[in-house]
């Protein structure tokens, strides 16, 4: 509180202020804009999607993997019909491809029975059993003696989704800060006001998403309901040829208990693989660490799904970080979502423990957050409201013609800054000028994919930084992603 005793005037009002600018997040804000509200998102970090929504598999799940009643489940197979329509009005890549959950033994048959059995409960479309003909039809080179089929799961861009639902909210008036985390919050007649590095800001409700540190906003609030546990899952990327021996991904059957569901295998739209996530109890909720023998375990498990994939170089490694609800040795696995108003401080709607398929959900918990603000006040539609978002297609995807087109009408489209992904300086100052100023190297990346390929950055990272000093920005000001990942810390000579 004594930020907000510190800071002078009563800063902006707004109708809702959201914090977080993860997928949740600005799934949320994009969905409130169709109304006339005055709206705020607020983010902690340099960009949307540096959290929970960098670190994810980017699958689209079809809701057989959650229990049956849960509003998981209601969400998934309600956020599953969206998504798809979702994303296609804001122009982000996106493929249905299909699902197999394969038994490699015979004694796994009677899993994927009840996995069928409890997705046609929750609504999941067109789920089959399939033999091993069937696998090798649907998915040559995958081994097994049986699988479950969902043919509407698919694969989406998780940042690029994120970035694309924040530039609509901001296209419809929502104001979208970085760098902006909320360190004190005050009840007060009407409403809240959060107190952040960058001044007051005052809303008549709040939504917390901040994901990991949804229970310590919450605390703020001196609400103090729930605690968030971070789970580490470690990935491997594989290089994109991989993708020429899968085209959906592939799960193993998970045990009954819902405690891990396996080692995935997904293919990326990009054709890169990956392999993971693993799941690990950590204690930091910033602990993005990977390891030799995850790494190890990962690999071992998804070649003896799929064989073929260790012919292949792997590129790259990574971790995302789950916010689950039930910590290490507790009962429930699967701990349900929490979407609720707080009954100590009205007005105060968190959102917690939204982890898979926190993503495919994300859609459709917008719109029950709508439903909950609009239960409270009269929502009037914004008569200037603008689902779409222009389509901006990369140079790597477009043919020859359009690319010289391109290049004679403006030469920074014939000049390449990465050679892995073909992506033109055009496209790099285009993803400099985004709308909410970030403009860290990680920025760049989800906006363009410099940095992604096969070289991760070493023929791009110099002429990005080139680029970045020509518009004024010194070299020790450069950054990875946030604060404290300066690229430089000084000059070697003068």
């Amino acid at each position: 509180m004594d930020d907000l005793r510190a800071s002078s005037g009563p800063g902006p009002a707004f109708d809702v202020a959201v914090i977080g600018g993860g997928v949740v997040g600005c799934a949320v804000v994009r969905e409130l804009s169709r109304y006339d509200l005055r709206l705020v998102l607020l983010e902690k970090e340099s960009d949307l999607a540096e959290g929970i929504s960098k670190g994810n598999s980017g699958v689209i799940h079809a809701g057989f993997n959650v229990p049956p009643g849960s509003l998981k489940a209601r969400l998934n197979v309600e956020g599953l019909y969206r998504i798809y329509r979702l994303a296609e009005e804001l122009g982000v890549p996106h493929r249905r491809t299909g699902k197999l959950v394969v038994a490699l033994v015979d004694s796994d048959r009677r899993r994927l029975e009840e996995l069928q059995a409890q997705g046609d409960r929750n609504g999941s479309p067109g789920l089959e059993i399939v033999d091993a003909a069937a696998i090798a039809c649907l998915a040559p080179g995958v081994e097994g003696v049986g699988a479950l089929h969902s043919p509407q799961t698919g694969i989406i861009s998780p940042y690029e989704f994120t970035i694309a639902l924040a530039e609509c909210a901001a296209q419809n008036g929502a104001h979208i800060h970085l760098e902006t985390p909320v360190t004190a919050v005050e009840a007060v007649a009407g409403g809240f006001r959060l107190a952040t590095p960058r001044g007051i800001f005052s809303a008549h409700r709040v939504i917390n998403a901040a994901g990991l540190f949804a229970d310590e906003v919450a605390s703020l609030a001196g609400i103090f309901d729930f605690t968030v546990h971070p789970f580490r899952g470690e990935y491997l990327i594989a290089d994109r040829e991989a993708g020429s021996v899968l085209a959906m991904p592939i799960y193993p059957v998970p045990p009954r208990d819902d405690s891990f569901l396996g080692v995935h295998i997904t293919p990326t739209l990009e054709g890169n693989v990956l392999l993971g996530p693993s799941s690990e109890a950590v204690r930091d909720k910033n602990d993005a660490a990977t390891t030799r023998s995850v790494m190890d375990k990962l690999k071992a498990e998804a070649f003896a799904l799929v064989p073929g994939l260790a012919r292949f170089p792997f590129i790259h490694a990574y971790a995302g970080l789950r916010p689950k609800l039930t910590g290490p040795g507790g009962e429930a696995a699967l701990a349900d979502f929490i979407i609720e108003e707080s009954s100590l401080r009205p007005g105060w709607i968190n959102l917690v423990g939204i982890e898979s398929p926190g993503l495919t959900a994300a859609p459709a918990i917008a719109a029950q957050v709508a439903d909950m603000i609009g239960s409270a006040m009269d929502l009037r539609a914004n008569p200037e409201f603008q689902g779409e978002r222009p389509r901006r297609p990369r140079f790597a995807h477009i043919d020859d013609e359009e690319r010289a087109r391109r290049a004679a009408a403006d030469p920074r489209w014939g000049e390449m800054i990465c050679r892995c992904e073909h992506v033109a300086r055009a496209e790099v100052d285009e993803a400099l000028a985004n709308p909410f100023g970030a403009r860290s190297l990680d920025a760049i990346k989800r906006r363009t994919r410099c940095g992604m390929g096969r070289c991760q950055g070493g023929f791009c990272t110099p002429r990005l930084v080139e680029i970045l000093e020509a518009r004024g920005v010194a070299p020790e000001d450069i950054r990875k992603r946030g604060a404290g990942s300066n690229l430089f810390y000084g000059r070697i000579k003068p």
